[in-house]
């Protein structure tokens, strides 16, 4: 059985990476998804590879008027939505001494704001659809310390995500984080990091990386009716390191 079928979705940096994982399960789950990134060349190819049930929407997440765009956009395609995935985001590894005022309120936007504008503006589209599931990704650095300005953010998506849960439960729309350790996307694992990655992954008690496809079957339980009392709560997947 379809797990999201009569469900609309957004999904933002689905263009690649582990947005273009949880979109692809999400349409083989019947939903029909909104993909959104910045890429728009990619965007619009991986749309067109998904089929009739994806549209791509050129956004910039940092944007309250892209945010506007890309819910009418959805609800002219395929009417309200029931599921919001904030996925995009971006990462930084400067020591505090070096980030630039500049390079610290990028981030904050991309990753920080534009989960509040995405949770704020997508809430009216949900209650006309009678509830919805909004599944915010953070990471494991959103429960334990890492670097200056990606941790900040990443905190703050967790944080925000339990005040939006109480928010918006009188309105029937369910509000989750979720956590990823070391996921083994493109960018990972990549010649030159390779060797780093595979000797750190000996750290991790799982004894391996995960694969995006892991993380999309955690954000499609979040994003399905199986999850339906769950609400303002952290889901790890992280293959134990942050239980050490």
């Amino acid at each position: 059985m379809s797990r999201l079928a009569g469900k609309v979705a957004i999904i933002t940096g689905a263009a690649q990476g582990m947005g273009a994982a949880h979109a692809k399960l999400f349409i083989e789950q019947g939903a029909k998804v909104v993909l959104t990134d910045l890429n728009e060349e990619k965007g619009q190819a991986f749309a067109a590879e998904l089929g009739e049930n994806a549209l791509f929407v050129k956004q910039n997440v940092a944007s309250e008027e892209d945010w506007a765009t890309v819910i009418a956009k959805a609800e002219e395609a395929f009417g309200p939505v029931n599921v919001l995935v904030n996925n995009a985001g971006i990462t930084m590894a400067k020591n505090i001494l070096d980030i630039t005022v500049e390079e610290y309120r990028r981030i904050v936007e991309i990753n920080q704001v534009s989960v509040f504008l995405g949770m704020k503006t997508v809430a009216p589209s949900m209650m006309k659809a009678g509830g919805g599931s909004i599944v915010n990704i953070s990471s494991m650095n959103g429960l334990v310390g890492g670097a200056v300005g990606y941790t900040d953010t990443k905190f703050a998506v967790r944080g925000m995500t339990k005040a939006a849960a109480l928010n918006l439960a009188p309105m029937g729309i369910r509000v989750n984080s979720v956590h990823p350790g070391v996921i083994a996307t493109p960018m990972i694992v990549q010649e030159d990091t390779k060797a780093a990655v595979e000797e750190f992954s000996k750290s991790i008690p799982l004894k391996r990386l995960a694969q995006s496809e892991e993380v999309s079957k955690m954000v499609l339980f979040l994003a399905s009716d199986d999850s339906s009392y769950s609400t303002g709560s952290e889901f790890v997947i992280d293959g134990g390191l942050t239980a050490q």
